[in-house]
């Protein structure tokens, strides 16, 4: 089934207001369109009160004539939020979903899962190899190379997965499903085996290691702070490797850090 694009305004006449403050979908209805709302004598509380829940502009009957002027500028109006929520939400050194947005990303689609239970993973990367390009080549090199994982990681999902910039050496990969526990491993390994490929940085070969924690939905928690904060916590402990192998709880033998926690 196709996702149907929301619609750039939204023109509603309603007698009065209080249908519309009681309209339980209001709130998804102003995310991504500019509602206009025309009363026959709107009163100030009662528009003051929509304009606070997201509506663009409220106007009354008599004013139809401006109608048109209206709704240009609430969809200019839109655009612009949308804009800023964007930039907000955004990594702006790699033009990934920066920590926050993960978040919504993942609560969506941990309350889609409620009512459609399917397998999900989450991949944390942490980074090595910045470090030394900053200090061989400069810190805008290394912000060059981070920019080139971003891509490439991205270049290795489906359209579905989401990638998120979790810090300036951390990389989140949601994977929306999977068939079984291991397969954020295979995507997990592979992800590595691209970083580990040579990039091109100010002329110069740079590589980079990785290690991955997993964390999988339902078996290792059922909101998005449980998950990030397994996946985080095995990243963290765990030594990146820069053969194109990702480092796992195995690579490192009985040595386990003890915040490790059992698959």
């Amino acid at each position: 089934m196709l996702r149907r694009e929301a619609p750039d305004a939204l023109l509603i006449e309603l007698p009065d207001a209080a249908p519309l403050l009681q309209w339980a979908a209001l709130s998804h209805a102003v995310l991504d369109s500019a509602l206009v709302v025309v009363l026959p004598d709107p009163a100030p509380a009662a528009a003051a009160q929509l304009l606070q829940l997201g509506v663009q502009d409220v106007l009354a009957a008599d004013e139809s004539k401006s109608l048109a002027r209206s709704l240009r500028l609430a969809i200019e109006r839109k655009r612009i939020e949308r804009a800023a929520r964007k930039a907000f939400a955004t990594d702006l050194a790699t033009g990934l979903p920066n920590h926050t947005q993960l978040g919504e990303h993942m609560s969506h689609l941990l309350a889609l899962r409620e009512r459609e239970p399917a397998p999900m993973a989450l991949i944390v990367l942490r980074i090595e190899g910045l470090a030394r390009t900053a200090g061989l080549l400069g810190a805008e090199s290394a912000n060059v190379l981070r920019r080139k994982a971003a891509v490439r990681l991205r270049a290795g999902l489906r359209a579905s997965d989401v990638v998120a910039s979790i810090g300036s050496d951390a990389f989140a990969v949601l994977l929306a499903w999977i068939d079984s526990p291991q397969d954020g491993e295979r995507v997990a390994a592979k992800l590595a085996q691209s970083l580990a490929q040579p990039f091109t940085v100010a002329g110069r070969s740079q590589t980079l290691g990785a290690s991955a924690g997993i964390a999988n939905y339902p078996e290792h928690g059922k909101d998005a702070a449980a998950l990030l904060r397994r996946a985080l916590g095995q990243a963290a402990s765990l030594a990146s490797l820069a053969d194109g192998h990702v480092a796992t709880r195995a690579d490192r033998g009985p040595g386990a850090a003890a915040n490790d926690e059992e698959a």
